[in-house]
């Protein structure tokens, strides 16, 4: 590899000082050389595989329910939900979910037109109704936390406005209610703005900054160690691999030397910097990490980052970023979708920097697990009856063969 760079950089106009000693060469080489021609090969990650494969079961419930909520008055004809199911990419029949899962849905039956025959719907259960209303609580708890996100998102946009499209698709990625274009952005006229775009797009454009809001997570990390240690803390990426994994040693050198480099804070101007800069590397990085930051769960599908690209200057190769700082995140193929992970939020596959929006989550999938154990105590029981049913049959049936033997004699 490094032959084919060095070809390519003194074919251009970049000056190579070639009567280094080797290894000095290879340094230089690495320095000059463009962060796109540096491969680093993916390698699996169990832990974090793992935790992303954990979620999947709350993930189809929580689609199902949002599926019934969206409907009028919330409810819906059970041979409806039927006919979606494999949108809703459920594996068995819509009625069988809902057995599996007792604790989110009720059955009950009405007539789809007044004189028409009564047939099966489906509404939220008791349950569920409760912990919508303690979402709603949540919500209202955590507001100046999802103001700020917001306001996050979009002083690192270009021109500082996201297409409302994008956001409403990433609401429960950074833990967004589902109507907070009408809760919460009419509420602060002094940060937010819908306008209109071509094409009659609506746009969330960012009024005034917020200054307090331009530092990033990892700037925030420095300033509370300093605080702590009374030593002045530059702002750095923590840069960490799990045990087994390793990276080339020329491609460690120009980690090192990368990591050198000034923090750049994903808030500030970045139009000066070149595209295929180092600098701008560490710009993308940044912002990369500060989106994974900004949600729930420290992860976000690649697919989804890059419908904001262009947004947030990201590159159209930025994807290679996730691998080629494998120390800084994971890419996760779970689920048949890649999954940029944050590693730092989590030790041994378990998310160890929670979000305060993540009550919602939890107890979501506490509810889950107490219908489970419904349903299973519930399915140890028909057991019980029909061993139990069973074992009389044979007794009976003993019984009538002795008085037949009996009969006999």
């Amino acid at each position: 590899m490094l032959f084919n760079l060095l070809n390519k950089l003194t074919s251009s106009n970049t000056t190579i000082p070639l009567k280094l000693p080797p290894i000095s060469r290879v340094r230089v080489l690495l320095q000059y050389a463009s962060y796109s021609q540096l491969k680093v090969h993916w390698r699996k990650d169990r832990h974090l595989d793992t935790a992303i494969q954990l979620d999947k079961k709350w993930r189809l419930c929580s689609k199902v329910v949002k599926e019934v909520l969206n409907e009028p008055n919330q409810v819906i004809p059970l041979r409806y939900l039927e006919k979606r199911r494999h949108r809703l990419k459920l594996n068995v029949k819509a009625k069988t979910f809902i057995n599996q899962n007792p604790f989110l849905f009720d059955i009950y039956y009405d007539r789809i037109k007044p004189n028409s025959e009564l047939v099966p719907f489906v509404r939220p259960s008791n349950f569920l109704a409760t912990l919508l209303d303690d979402e709603k609580r949540a919500f209202v708890q955590n507001e100046l936390l999802i103001v700020e996100k917001l306001c996050k998102l979009l002083m690192m946009a270009k021109n500082n406005v996201i297409s409302v499209d994008k956001l409403v698709h990433v609401k429960r990625d950074f833990g967004f209610p589902t109507d907070f274009l009408s809760s919460i952005v009419p509420k602060y006229p002094d940060y937010f703005r819908l306008v209109r775009g071509d094409e009659e797009k609506s746009y969330l454009e960012l009024v005034s900054w917020e200054g307090k809001f331009a530092k990033s997570v990892i700037m925030r990390r420095a300033e509370e160690e300093e605080s702590l240690t009374g030593i002045r803390m530059r702002p750095s990426f923590d840069w960490r691999l799990p045990r087994g994994f390793y990276i080339q040693k020329g491609m460690r050198e120009w980690v090192r030397d990368w990591m050198e480099l000034p923090y750049i804070n994903p808030y500030d101007d970045a139009s000066h910097l070149e595209s295929a800069s180092r600098e701008m590397e560490k710009r993308m990085v940044g912002v990369l990490h500060e989106l994974l930051s900004l949600s729930l769960l420290k992860r976000i599908p690649v697919p989804i980052i890059g419908k904001f690209s262009e947004d947030f200057r990201l590159s159209n190769a930025f994807a290679s970023a996730f691998t080629r700082h494998s120390g800084i995140f994971y890419i996760s193929l779970k689920g048949g979708i890649k999954t940029a992970v944050l590693r730092e939020a989590y030790k041994d596959g378990v998310l160890v920097d929670r979000d305060p929006l993540l009550v919602i989550k939890d107890k979501f999938v506490e509810l889950l697990e107490e219908g489970w154990k419904v349903r299973m105590e519930e399915l140890r029981l028909r057991r019980e009856a029909v061993k139990n049913d069973m074992e009389s049959l044979v007794a009976k049936d003993s019984d009538i063969q002795l008085q037949e033997s009996d009969k006999q004699l």
